[in-house]
C-alpha cells in the first residue's frame, strides 16, 4: 500500500558505528528530504543492548575458523527494542552478501514504505539463528566485500530516499536517472557548446523537444548495449513476461 504522501519514509539503522552516518545523512539531499518532513533517520548502537560488561557483540564460531561472530543476543534485543519504537512494523532488512541484489526495483519499493530498519554486519557475519528468528529479508549491493553494513546501509538510503515524491527538485529528475527505466542515462551536456573542439549534438539545441526525446532514448538504448547488455535482456524478458 502507497505511504500517505505527507508522511516520512522512516530509517532505524541498527549499527555498531552509528558515528559514520551522520555527515552522510545530514549532507545534500538526504539532509533536505528530512528538513522537508520527508524522511527521518534514527541510528541505534547495537553495542547499548549487550549484556556483557565490555559490550561485547561477537564471539568465536563454533567449529573453528577465522573472524568473529555477530552474537544473537545483542542484535535480538536491539530489533526488538527498535520495532516498539514506532508503527508500522516496516521492512526488516539484512545487509549481506547472500542478499537479494539491491537494484532500482528494489528502491523504488522501498521508497513505497512506512518504515524500513536495517541491520549492518561486521565481523564474519551473522549467528544464522538471527535469520531463523527475526523477519529478515537479505538484501545484498552487490558481488564484492566490504568491512561491514554501513556503506552498503548509505546505498540503500540514499537510492530509495530520492524516489520519494517530493524529494528531488525537478519532477522528472528521478525518471531521468539510469536504470530508472531500465536503461542507463543517455549523453547530458551543458555549457558552453563548443570545448576544446568537442561540440554539443545540434539536436539538443534545436528546441526540438519530440526529436530530442527520441535522440536521448536512442543514445539511451545505444549505450546499454554496448557497456550492459544484460539490461536489455532483462528488459526484453519482463516485457515479453507482461505481454503473455
Amino acid at each position: 500500500m502507497a505511504r500517505e504522501e505527507q508522511r516520512a519514509l522512516r530509517f532505524d539503522i541498527l549499527t555498531l558505528f552509528p558515528e559514520v552516518f551522520g555527515p552522510f545523512l545530514d549532507a545534500t539531499m538526504l539532509g533536505i528530504a528530512r528538513e522537508k518532513g520527508l524522511a527521518e533517520y534514527h541510528l541505534h548502537n547495537i553495542r547499548d543492548y549487550s549484556r556483557d560488561k565490555h559490550h561485547k557483540v561477537d564471539d568465536r564460531p563454533y567449529g573453528g575458523g577465522p573472524g568473529m561472530v555477530m552474537r544473537c543476543g545483542p542484535v535480538f534485543r536491539c530489533y526488538e527494542a527498535v520495532r516498539e519504537m514506532a508503527e508500522p512494523a516496516g521492512r526488516f532488512v539484512m545487509l549481506t552478501p547472500q542478499g537479494r541484489t539491491f537494484d532500482q526495483a528494489l528502491a523504488r519499493e522501498f521508497s513505497r514504505s512506512d518504515r524500513i530498519i536495517l541491520l549492518c554486519g561486521r565481523y564474519e557475519g551473522f549467528d544464522e539463528r538471527i535469520r531463523e528468528g527475526l523477519p529478515v529479508e537479505e538484501v545484498s549491493i552487490g558481488d564484492f566485500v566490504l568491512s561491514g553494513g554501513e556503506a552498503a546501509a548509505m546505498a540503500v538510503v540514499d537510492a530509495t530516499v530520492r524516489l520519494v515524491p517530493g524529494v528531488l527538485g525537478h519532477r522528472d529528475a528521478a525518471a531521468s536517472d539510469s536504470f530508472a527505466d531500465g536503461l542507463l542515462e543517455h549523453p547530458q551536456y551543458t555549457r558552453p557548446p563548443e570545448f576544446r573542439g568537442m561540440t554539443v549534438p545540434q539536436v539538443l539545441l534545436s528546441g526540438n523537444h519530440a526529436a530530442i526525446a527520441r535522440w536521448r532514448r536512442a543514445q539511451a538504448t545505444e549505450r546499454t548495449r554496448r557497456r550492459r547488455a544484460d539490461l536489455l535482456n532483462t528488459q526484453t524478458a519482463t516485457t515479453e513476461k507482461n505481454d503473455g
